[in-house]
């Protein structure tokens, strides 16, 4: 008996599997360190303890995403080891604040399954927890993902009997009232200059789009870096030999970083990230692509916390700049060089 793993294939997958994920991770300030030398955030909660506590926050938060990233990187050697690609998130909330010395664990039940027409691949709908030491929740998400079928040694699984095909209904978006804001948050004295702009809640119109202006060119090493980082294992990003074309795949979540870090430019008090209502990762992405960014403004609502607003925020990242900041052409289908269609709450003064 085989002491390796090859990884699960489409048809190791059942509707209602559970898997426990293993390797739990410890989250510290090098988490935080490591973060911002790969990405050019400048968000002032996660950058200043002191901005932090000045807002309510005693324990200093890491980035949001770096959680995520961490706890989505235990579920890579159980759900897509053996991915084509990540194709989307919903119904992603972040429960409470990540800080150093937290150790994420996770776990996913498989929610839906779909052969693709191929008979080749297939997409796994999976609903991941990641808990912290003290049990508690702190993200839950929905993805899908499209994994290769198995391939034994002179023959091909076509023709073999697909699954039942069982497709989830997600929300398409986290409702506001469910938004979940970090105990003692405050923004009511919120230090504007420090933080770097000064835009609250009502600055921002419903249907605004805000071009971030800035690009990042994408490079190897930092993408195969930020992958490792997080523990993420899919063939795809390290091995030339996973993909027909003897490509790298640049992680899905180095590009939603990257994103995330541009916005500031336009965004920057949209602090803290409650939820991601969807996510579709709409095109691949390599070395060598210089990444750019455009936000839309969905809605806006206030919340119970004492100044604290929320935006909902359409983030899409391009492989170039796109001064038109065109997601769909007339057909309906994504523009050329949308490379991710992010959408998701963030808060904010009001």
């Amino acid at each position: 008996m085989s002491k390796t793993n090859p990884g699960n294939f489409f048809e190791d997958f059942h509707v209602g599997q559970v898997i426990e994920h293993a390797t739990p991770r410890t989250v510290t300030e090098g988490d935080r360190a490591a973060y911002g030398s790969l990405y050019p955030t400048r968000f002032a909660v996660p950058s200043s303890a002191a901005f932090a506590a000045s807002v309510g926050l005693e324990l200093h938060p890491v980035e949001e995403l770096i959680g995520f990233h961490i706890a989505f990187g235990k579920t890579v050697p159980d759900v897509s080891l053996n991915a084509i690609a990540n194709l989307g998130y919903a119904e992603c909330r972040f429960h409470r604040p990540v800080v150093p010395g937290d150790t994420l664990s996770t776990r996913s039940e498989v929610i839906g399954l779909k052969q693709n027409s191929n008979g080749k691949s297939g997409v796994v709908y999976v609903r991941s927890t990641a808990t912290n030491q003290r049990g508690e929740v702190a993200i839950d998400w929905a993805r899908w993902v499209m994994v290769h079928k198995r391939v034994s040694t002179g023959s091909t699984t076509e023709g073999t009997a697909a699954p039942e095909t069982v497709i989830p209904e997600l929300a398409t978006a986290v409702d506001a009232k469910n938004l979940i804001v970090p105990e003692g948050l405050d923004f009511s004295s919120y230090d504007f200059t420090a933080a770097g702009e000064p835009h609250r809640l009502a600055d921002y119109e419903v249907g605004e789009k805000i071009d971030h202006v800035d690009g990042v060119t994408l490079t190897t090493s930092e993408h195969q870096q930020a992958t490792r980082l997080w523990q993420n294992t899919a063939k795809v990003h390290f091995n030339v030999e996973a993909r027909p074309d003897g490509r790298n795949l640049v992680y899905g979540g180095h590009i939603i970083s990257l994103a995330r870090a541009l916005s500031f430019n336009g965004l920057a008090n949209a602090q803290l990230i409650a939820a991601i209502n969807a996510g579709a990762h709409t095109s691949p992405a390599f070395a060598g692509d210089t990444v750019y960014a455009w936000s839309e403004v969905l809605d806006r609502v206030d919340t119970d916390a004492p100044g604290v607003g929320a935006l909902r925020l359409r983030l899409v990242a391009t492989k170039g700049r796109d001064e038109s900041m065109t997601l769909r052409g007339e057909d309906g289908k994504y523009a050329p060089g949308v490379l991710l269609d992010l959408d998701y709450w963030a808060l904010i003064p009001a």
